[in-house]
This record gives structure tokens, sequence and C-alpha cells, in this order.
């Protein structure tokens, strides 16, 4: 039996996916990692259950080949935690853990052969590089790389805070939204070693003062969007595959041109048809939804969702693009929305379930 059908389970006569979430356990009822199960026939999220006490496993991701779960300990000294998931009951079982190469990590991302993990740590404004060794287990990174600079905003960028770091699709390169720079860092990936190098051109610039938090590629790879989580935009980048470059081609705002409030995005998201976008918005609670040009990679507001939407942080698309699954931090609760396949809008479904302080929404492939 494949992972994915192992993923899948018989619930109210349909077939279920399986759905881990990462929380916040300070000051909250959170414990550590929880899972639940999607209903992908009605889109209810199943009563969710502790899978692993752990700290403030605030982002966590996924192996490929769904055996290992990996999560950041966020805190002054950062590691990242490895898990196996036991096939039968979905629980996780500790392997090892090593430093993040930084404090305060945030965001962890796997290479799609599963061999290294790269994590971006905000505190401290660096990036790592983490082999994977084949029983699940984490070695010490590879490589740590401390970014240096600041930008225009005197609260939020008087120094760098990595806030998040992906390979591109094929796995040559990685890039890292640095809010404290305005920049996106682009390096060169060494899949024999796991060690990053700049890239030749070595970084993605974004509007000052925009901040720039987490980054996504159209599943087609032609084009990449960073969600700025200052200025409440999304920069929208032609990719060019062989040298790792981003040119900027549209810049939007993520807000109703009448909100007059306090807001800051989150995360940013493609559907795996390729045909929209969506981003979170905090403050303005709320999803965002843009169709995206299948020629231009440009982006058109299709309109917002806000129904039980309370300070959302990460989100995520099943893999077949049907649900949306959205994580209220400052609300406990997690909400699920149907998405329409035709025009891209979300539609609530299934009721919420209650998680404490959860942050991180991650399918089993």
């Amino acid at each position: 039996m494949t992972a994915s059908l192992l993923a899948m389970q018989t619930l109210s006569g349909g077939m279920a996916l399986d759905v881990y979430f990462g929380t916040y356990t300070t000051k909250t009822k959170s414990e550590g990692i929880y899972r639940s199960t999607l209903d992908m026939e009605t889109g209810r999220l199943s009563e969710p259950e502790l899978t692993a006490k752990v700290a403030n496993p605030t982002f966590i991701e996924i192996h490929p080949n769904g055996k290992f779960l990996y999560a950041v300990t966020e805190g002054k000294t950062g590691a990242v935690r490895a898990f196996a998931i036991d096939p039968v009951t979905r629980k996780l079982k500790p392997l090892n853990e090593c430093p993040s190469g930084g404090n305060g990590p945030c965001h962890i991302s796997i290479d799609r052969e599963g061999k290294i993990l790269l994590a971006a740590n905000y505190s401290s404004g660096s990036v790592a590089a983490i082999p994977i060794n084949v029983d699940g287990t984490l070695s010490g990174p590879a490589c740590v790389i401390q970014h240096k600079g600041s930008s225009v905003n005197p609260k939020r960028q008087k120094e760098p805070h990595a806030h998040s770091i992906n390979f591109s699709p094929d796995g040559r390169f990685a890039f890292a939204a640095d809010l404290g720079l305005d920049k996106i860092m682009i390096y060169k990936v060494d899949s024999a070693t796991g060690k990053l190098e700049a890239n030749t051109p070595p970084f993605a610039k974004v509007k000052p003062g925009a901040g720039p938090r987490h980054f996504t590629f159209n599943p087609d790879g032609k084009f990449a969007y960073v969600i700025n989580e200052l200025d409440e935009t999304i920069t929208a980048y032609a990719y060019n595959a062989q040298s790792g470059e981003l040119t900027e081609i549209q810049q939007v705002s993520t807000l109703p041109e009448d909100f007059k409030g306090v807001s800051w995005c989150a995360e940013v998201k493609a559907h795996p048809s390729g045909k929209f976008l969506y981003g979170s918005n905090r403050g303005y609670d709320s999803i965002v939804s843009y169709k995206i040009d299948p020629a231009k990679g440009t982006l058109t507001l299709s309109g917002f969702q806000s129904a039980g939407i309370k300070n959302p942080r990460n989100f995520n698309l099943d893999p077949s693009g049907r649900f949306c699954v959205v994580a209220n931090q400052d609300s406990d609760s997690v909400c699920t929305f149907r998405v329409n396949p035709e025009t891209g809008s979300l539609e609530p479904a299934g009721s919420p379930i209650t998680i404490g302080k959860p942050v991180c929404v991650r399918f089993l492939p």
C-alpha cells in the first residue's frame, strides 16, 4: 500500500486525509503537535488528538515519503526535532534533535528528495542547511549563514530577520525571505554536501519597508510570490530556473481599498491547479484570494473570506486543492473552507475544531 493510501482512512462513508498542526505551548492549553483527519467529502475535521508533547513546535514539515515529521522548537536556543510517524496510529515517535543554526527558528522546508532540511531563524537572522539521514534522523547543520544589514522600519528592521526559506521546484536553489533586510536571499544548493552558497545574483529586492515573510512558487515553476508582512502586499516575480533570478512583475495589496485599520500578513499559498493564489491577513482577519494569469503570472483580486477567522497564521490547501484549512492563533481554532474550482472562492465547510494557539497546518502526503 502506498504512503498516500495509508494517509487515507474511511470516515463518514468517504475518505479522510491526515492533518498535523504545529502550535505555541506558552500561555495556552496546547501541549505540542496535534493531528486530525479531514473528511474529503464534507470538509469536516475530526476531534484533534495530541501526537507529541513538545515545547513551541510552531512550524512543522513532513518528509516527502510520509514517514517522518520535523518541528522547530521556537526559543532563544533554536532546535529542530525529528519524529517518526507511526503508520497505524499516526502518533509521533521522537528520533533526535539538532541545533537550528540560530535563535527563534520560525520556518523549515525539505527538498523533494528528502535529503536536506532548511531552517530560517528569525531572532538571529540566520539560515541553516541540515542533512536528513536515511532513518529520518537529523545530522548537525552542514552550514549556517548569518544575514547582515537592515532596512527602513526602525521598529522591525534594525537587523536581519530570516522569516522563511524554500527550495526551488528542482531543488537547485534556496530562497530566504528576510523581513529585516527587505530582500529575498538566493542560494545555490549543493545536493551532495547539503551546503548553501550565495547565488549570482545573490538576492531579489522588495519595496523598502515591505518586510517579506513567506514565499511560494506557482506549480508550473515559472512564477514566484512573496507575501510582505509590514506593508500588506504580495510581490510577484518571474523566475529563471537556470540562473535562479527573480524579476519583479507586480505588487498588489492584500487589503480592501477602504480598510483603514492595522493589519499584518502571514502566509501565502498557490492552488495546486496554478489558477489561484491565497494570502492571510491578521488585523483585517481574512484570507485574500487572487486569480493568476497563466501566461503573465500577474494577480487579479478575487475576494476575501473572513468567516470564523481570527489572526490567521499559516493555512494550507490539501493536495487535491478541494479544501483550505486555516489555523487561527488568537481564537484557538482551526476552520475549513471548500475551494470553488472555477472561481477559487472559499466557502465555509464543516465546523471549527479547538486547538490551543495553532499556527501551522501540514497534510500527510
